[in-house]
């Protein structure tokens, strides 16, 4: 019998098959069987990956802006050149198509892209002569070692968020991906390395919990990035920052989608159908929640029902719209709400269990849910799902559509469809979330502004990328000097004063 494929840890500069015996299955959901499997890090582990990058951190923190800006510049050129080699590693191991897979790229060689502005970005400010002969001025320095904690939705994009921003600004990481895909973080490390990257500025540590609580609670980390379950995040800002450290930890969401009734009803099914189902809806800024303002929704879920009928689901290397999710364990738990929204009185309008597939009977399928009627009591609403299922929630009015989306205990993303500007501003002023579309469903940030909700859906001290990913990485440092005039003299115990 054929050995699987194991895939090690990335530490200072080369694999590391490292001391723990643990491993545990890497998957191709497509075809629901192991494909690889992956070491998972001891505490022991986690100390030589943070001793590598330690180690590394003096000199490169040393290292000239146009040395970085250096090697950041041949990774953006090898990553876009070699971009689909790593789309045909993320649907292997994901499951999202080819197509989801290279827009994952381009959206994260947008962060790289933004980072080889370091040397402008992070400029310090001066002020001449604030007292005579006395000059101020302020440097943006790196903090030292820092951990970045990503999860299995976006293997290659969630670290492109933080890892360039962090390695230009003259730090060294420490990435710990998903060990349910993490070959994306490996291939993207030796690419660091051919860009021409020292050994130990990045390094990848593949594990589970215990791997996190290491990082968590270790004294040469500096600061901890993360992206996953609200839960979680919430664990690891409180765990981390009791141990001192700068914590950004994105949570989850239930992003809803206000459909007012003037709205081009054909461009919100769209709309909807892309953001609730791309992706298998594994994304934390899918819709989930399309809430229809009446009478327009009868309408609006016979559209959507029509789209849905024409999603072709199977293998991603198959040129289909949808692929399978990650696991089987996380499509029998998506699944599980399609019975829960019957015994809870909604209408299930599109059943995914059961679909023909493009693709091989044993992968991990469940093709696109959607429900009709949801009760807002329901976990089918509370919940975050997490997978290729919509709800429809019927409301009266804009006013009490706002209303269900501001109680919402999350706020990561919303959007509206109206073609009044009015409405519009007025929802963008009132709405509790953090990022908002107008007429776009999912609305991301570009690279140069930055990611991140509101309430349950962000824990710590700065939003992702952006000129909250510069203020993340970095420090400020405040400095007061005086360079004494050679005819100086003189003794003076008075307090200083501004003259």
């Amino acid at each position: 019998m054929t050995e699987l494929p194991l895939i090690t840890h990335w530490v200072d500069g080369a694999p590391l098959r490292g001391a723990s015996t643990r491993t545990a299955p890497v998957f191709n959901p497509a075809l629901g069987a192991v494909a690889k499997n992956v070491i998972l890090a001891s505490a022991t582990d986690v100390d030589t990956a943070v001793a590598s990058a330690h180690a590394a951190y003096p000199l490169w923190r040393d290292t000239s802006q146009a040395k970085r800006q250096g090697v950041m510049f041949n990774f953006r050129e090898l990553l876009n050149a070699r971009k689909g080699e790593l789309a045909d590693i993320l649907t292997a191991e994901h499951g999202k198509v080819t197509s989801d897979a290279l827009g994952e790229i381009a959206r994260g060689l947008e962060v790289v892209e933004f980072a080889l502005g370091m040397p402008h970005l992070s400029k310090g400010e001066y002020s001449e002569n604030v007292s005579t002969g006395v000059d101020v001025y302020t440097l943006r320095q790196p903090l030292g070692v820092v951990g970045i904690i990503s999860p299995f939705n976006f293997p290659a994009m969630v670290p492109l968020w933080f890892f360039p921003i962090a390695i230009a600004a003259g730090n060294t990481v420490v990435l710990k991906p998903s060990e349910k895909d993490p070959s994306a973080s490996n291939w993207m490390a030796a690419l660091m390395t051919e860009a021409g990257l020292p050994a130990g500025v990045f390094n990848v540590l593949h594990g589970d919990k215990e791997a996190v609580d290491a990082l968590l609670v270790h004294p040469d980390v500096q600061a901890i990035s993360f992206v996953g379950s609200t839960p979680i995040a919430q664990y690891i800002y409180e765990t981390a920052a009791h141990h001192g450290k700068r914590v950004q930890a994105l949570g989850g969401a239930k992003n809803h989608m206000l459909v007012l009734p003037d709205a081009d009803l054909d461009l919100a099914a769209d709309a909807a159908v892309n953001a609730g189902f791309g992706s298998a809806g594994e994304r934390c800024m899918a819709i989930s929640v399309v809430v229809a303002v009446e009478p327009v929704a009868d309408d609006l879920v016979a559209k959507i029902t029509a789209r849905l009928k024409s999603l072709k689901v199977g293998d991603g290397m198959r040129g289909c719209d949808m692929g399978p999710l990650i696991t089987k364990v996380h499509r029998d738990k998506v699944a599980s709400y399609i019975d829960l929204a019957q015994t809870d009185g909604a209408e299930v309008v599109v059943d995914g269990r059961g679909i023909e597939v493009d693709g091989d009977a044993s992968g991990f399928w469940l093709g696109p849910t959607l429900f009709d009627k949801v009760s807002t009591d329901s976990d089918v609403y509370l919940d975050e799902i997490f997978g290729p299922v919509l709800s429809i929630v019927r409301v009266a009015s804009y006013a009490e559509g706002l209303d269900l989306i501001n109680r919402s205990r999350y706020g990561n993303g919303t959007a509206i469809f109206t073609n009044d500007g009015g409405a519009a501003r007025r929802f963008q002023n009132e709405v509790q979330v953090g990022m908002v579309g107008i007429n776009v469903p999912i609305p991301v940030p570009v690279a140069y502004h930055s990611f991140g909700g509101w309430k349950d859906s962000l824990f710590g001290d700065a939003k992702a990328y952006g000129p909250a990913g510069i203020a993340f990485y970095t420090r400020e440092k405040a400095i007061t000097s005086r360079w004494l005039d050679p005819s100086h003299g003189g003794i003076n115990l008075g307090f200083p004063q501004n003259a």
